[in-house]
């Protein structure tokens, strides 16, 4: 990857809607040699996707959660990471150093719908042993973006 690659990958980070003619336009490069170098980062495993960021807040899940999660067994079980990646309100799933097994990010309705979460489908995983909850009051910086 390259000084080219970092300021493509920075446009598409902040739009990836423009299109390769807008983007050669901001980079002084033609657009066929832009959409080359997207295909070759997109080959590369670089750009994984192209998606949409939803307003949670607009869609009913305002109330974002960490769970930090506490498995069975000496050693972290990737089974049962991925049996709490299968819950739809669970947005990210980290095995993590430490006394906890995982951390995990959850976004829902209010305090009523995470009580729900936490007594059926987190209870329901027999491997989890104890969780511990913390509520987001305020999020002053959220991303994805890898700036270069």
């Amino acid at each position: 990857m390259n000084e080219i690659d970092a300021k493509i990958l920075n446009i598409l980070q902040e739009n990836s809607r423009l299109s390769n003619a807008e983007i050669a336009r901001q980079i002084n490069m033609a657009p066929s040699a832009v959409f080359e170098r997207i295909r070759k980062l997109e080959e590369r495993k670089i750009i994984k996707a192209f998606t949409t960021q939803i307003n949670p807040v607009e869609v009913g899940r305002g109330l974002l959660a960490f769970i930090q999660v506490k498995a069975n067994g000496p050693v972290v079980d990737l089974k049962v990471a991925k049996e709490i990646a299968k819950i739809q309100e669970v947005q990210e799933v980290h095995i993590v150093a430490g006394e906890d097994s995982y951390l995990v990010k959850v976004r829902v309705e209010n305090p009523e719908a995470l009580t729900q979460l936490l007594r059926t489908k987190f209870a329901s995983i027999k491997s989890i042993r104890t969780t511990n909850t913390t509520i987001v009051l305020e999020t002053i910086k959220e991303t994805n973006e890898l700036v270069f």
